[in-house]
């Protein structure tokens, strides 16, 4: 079965699609399985001794040199599973044909399973773009890589314009209506909903019907859930100032003190296995079943307002949008710290009633406002 995930980007896409390709290559099925990342901007053709045949992968320069029916002559011609995804502003920015458009939808309805990625949470997912201007990078896929993109920015902050956020809640809502209008969607993917148990959601797919199903865990010895937090928690900015070679035996010497005494006990426990499955993620890489590896997640809401400087004004003016929009819901101060407490258990250990507690430390020169 081939997959696409529809997406605006900043809802997970990617983590999805990386780990779907992976739980395929686990059930073992009758073809091989490789990811594609984005259909629109370039795929090519090549033999791989992994598979000895002809397969698709990425060329060295991505762009929008295929046209969309060429896309489709090739992406027929592989005889192969692809995992992959279709962001809408690729095809805003492609400018193809209506007719091209009209006759790449169809193909996409006829020949995948079509998700679409959602979020509950606009203000975030406007936010995460907003950094976006200051960072230029999308995802990374190693501590040293977040260390290096997000020092100054966590250090300095951020001043949102209420134009860019604007802008990016209305891209949001002009996704929505492209994917309503032009695909038969299968499955829907909420961020906020799955991500907290993305196993279960990737496993209750139909690829997996009627399948030998593996989870992470015997697979691993480690969960997902666990695995996901140990990469984020790796990653941590004030955490990790220095960090060993990616392959290197795990050591909780890199830990920085300022990561809970729960994070330090969980990474101790967790870290040789979760390094281990990451070398067989890259192994994946290494062979092209996979574009990159897993990224990391890169704030959370609660690292988000430490960033944004100016947080009052930027809640005012998206519960603005939504009162004149009538889409997405409006956060009080109260409710966005529930939700921050929520997403912070998906990401840190709990800490044992008598354990000393050192709260994470952001490095930033202003006040949550």
């Amino acid at each position: 079965m081939n997959v696409v995930i529809l997406t605006p980007d900043r809802v997970g896409s990617t983590l999805l699609q990386r780990v779907i390709t992976i739980y395929m290559q686990l059930a073992e099925l009758d073809q091989p399985v490789i990811n594609l990342h984005e259909l629109t901007n370039g795929l090519m053709p090549y033999w791989s001794d992994v598979f000895n045949a002809e397969v698709l992968g990425k060329p060295e320069s991505w762009g929008y040199h295929q046209t969309l029916p060429e896309i489709v002559q090739l992406l027929e011609r592989a005889q192969h599973y692809k995992t992959s995804r279709l962001a809408h502003y690729h095809l805003q920015r492609r400018q193809d044909s209506r007719a091209d458009q009209l006759g790449f939808y169809q193909y996409i309805n006829d020949k995948f399973f079509v998700i679409v990625a959602r979020r509950n949470n606009l203000l975030e997912h406007a936010l995460s773009w907003c950094i976006y201007v200051r960072s230029r990078l999308l995802n990374v896929y190693s501590a040293q890589e977040k260390f290096n993109t997000f020092a100054d920015i966590y250090h300095s902050g951020i001043i949102v314009e209420k134009d860019n956020l604007v802008k990016y809640l209305n891209a949001y809502r002009e996704y929505l209506a492209w994917t309503d209008r032009h695909f038969r969607v299968d499955s829907y993917f909420n961020y906020e909903q799955h991500l907290p148990d993305l196993e279960k959601y990737v496993l209750q797919l139909p690829i997996f019907e009627n399948r030998q199903q593996q989870d992470w865990k015997s697979a691993f010895d480690i969960s997902f859930a666990d695995w996901n937090r140990c990469h984020y928690l790796t990653s941590n900015m004030a955490a990790v100032p220095a960090l060993p070679n990616q392959r290197s035996a795990y050591s909780v010497a890199t830990v920085n003190q300022n990561l809970t005494v729960a994070d330090q006990a969980f990474l101790q426990t967790h870290g040789l296995n979760y390094l281990r499955s990451r070398q067989h993620v890259q192994e994946l890489v290494d062979k092209k079943i996979l574009v990159t590896g897993i990224p990391i997640k890169l704030q959370t809401m609660q690292e988000k307002r430490h960033i944004v400087r100016n947080w009052a004004e930027v809640v005012e003016w998206y519960n603005q949008w939504v009162d004149q929009t009538g889409l997405g819901e409006p956060f009080t101060d109260s409710v966005l710290q529930q939700l921050t407490h929520q997403e912070n258990s998906n990401y840190h250990a709990a800490e044992k009633a008598d354990a000393p507690h050192e709260s994470l430390h952001l490095t930033s020169d202003h006040q949550q406002q």
